[in-house]
């Protein structure tokens, strides 16, 4: 089982969104997913409710008051983390992933919490010593845009790969709304969307 924690500690970054991409791709692939959600909003459990019928079938656990062990037989567990994560957790969590992937967006504020967020990463053994994987992902990212620029510096210098820039886009929200995701949506639009996403595939592929 290949275990991936979508973890940050500032809030809107976009964990959701990427947990739910990430469990709905592996689910496509025919992978049988477990999504975890330990954020006491369960948004990620929300959305697997809107989630259709017919769509490649996900089983969800609530992990908000505390970890299980994902079923016999899963092959990917995608963690959805919640972004006030005490440090006990980060550590028992990223104990547990194979790859942590670290959603960032543009602006000061946020930029200024991944930093934290990765020095508290950079304190694990696992993490300093390279045995863990850390997946950073730039999201909605606007092209030629000041706020993009910075963020590309950032990134530049953070001493972690980033892996791939997640374009904004309505069509996000159009998924979530209803259950979905861009691996689950026919057309010309969700086909070019998915393309951002291939890198950070072929990363967790290769973990």
């Amino acid at each position: 089982m290949l275990t991936i924690l979508v973890a940050n500690i500032k809030g809107g970054c976009g964990k959701t969104t990427i947990a739910t991409h990430l469990a709905a791709a592996s689910a496509v692939a025919g992978l049988p997913t477990v999504l975890a959600d330990v954020d006491r909003q369960r948004s990620s459990l929300g959305w697997l409710e809107r989630r259709p019928e017919k769509a490649p079938s996900l089983i969800g656990m609530d992990w908000a008051k505390e970890f299980d062990s994902a079923p016999r037989g899963t092959k990917r567990l995608v963690i959805d983390a919640p972004a006030a994560l005490k440090t006990k957790q980060i550590e028992d969590l990223v104990k547990m992933a194979d790859v942590v992937v670290l959603p960032v967006l543009p602006g000061a504020f946020d930029e200024q919490a991944t930093q934290r967020f990765l020095g508290k990463l950079e304190e694990l053994k696992s993490i300093a010593r390279h045995r863990k994987a850390v997946a950073v992902v730039g999201n909605r990212m606007r092209a030629r845009t000041k706020a993009a620029d910075r963020l590309d510096q950032f990134l530049g210098g953070i001493g972690h790969r980033v892996v791939t820039r997640l374009r904004d886009s309505q069509i996000y929200a159009d998924a979530a709304a209803t259950g979905l995701s861009l691996f689950d949506m026919p057309g010309k639009r969700a086909g070019e969307h998915r393309g951002d996403w291939a890198p950070l595939l072929a990363y967790i592929d290769a973990v």
